[in-house]
């Protein structure tokens, strides 16, 4: 239910439902669905797929699927931690951008138990992933070292 709360909100944020200060039409966002097959690691396949179709601002609309593997790096920890076994996808959400990508996953045991964090590679996909980006065609999604955090932070920036 969030998932669909947050994918509502950022389809309406990319496509002009909100104030704006610009009289310059918005254009209607592009959406790209495609499937990963087994073995395949979702977040290169993600990132592959962005820089191939050069999306600029994109964001995960859904994602359902499994894997058998799941590699995230939890909050405020410095490395990854991993699993194995067989788990189902229950959330990714985040930005993606050819200019880097900033991916949450969250997945679940055969006994409902459910993990999440910061999507690594690593994430070994069992039987598919059905993924789909949602892209702004009036947004550029950037990173830049933020000297507050210290990481690479978003940074939005309008075409045209």
């Amino acid at each position: 239910m969030i998932q669909k709360f947050l994918a509502l909100a950022v389809f309406l944020f990319v496509t002009g439902c909100q104030p704006s200060s610009s009289p310059m039409p918005h254009a209607a966002p592009r959406i790209h669905a495609f499937r990963l097959a087994p073995g395949e690691d979702l977040r290169e396949e993600i990132q592959r797929y962005v820089e191939d179709h050069r999306i600029e601002a994109g964001y995960i609309v859904t994602c359902v699927g499994s894997l058998t593997d799941w590699q995230l790096r939890f909050a405020n920890q410095p490395d990854g931690s991993t699993g194995t076994g067989h788990f189902e996808i229950v959330s990714l959400v985040g930005t993606v951008s050819m200019h880097g990508s900033h991916l949450h996953l969250s997945v679940s045991d055969g006994e409902g138990k459910t993990i999440g964090g910061h999507l690594l590679e690593g994430n070994v996909v069992y039987t598919t992933a059905e993924i789909v980006i949602g892209e702004s065609l009036d947004h550029r999604f950037i990173r830049t070292e933020d000297p507050q955090t210290g990481y690479r932070e978003l940074e939005v920036e309008t075409r045209r």
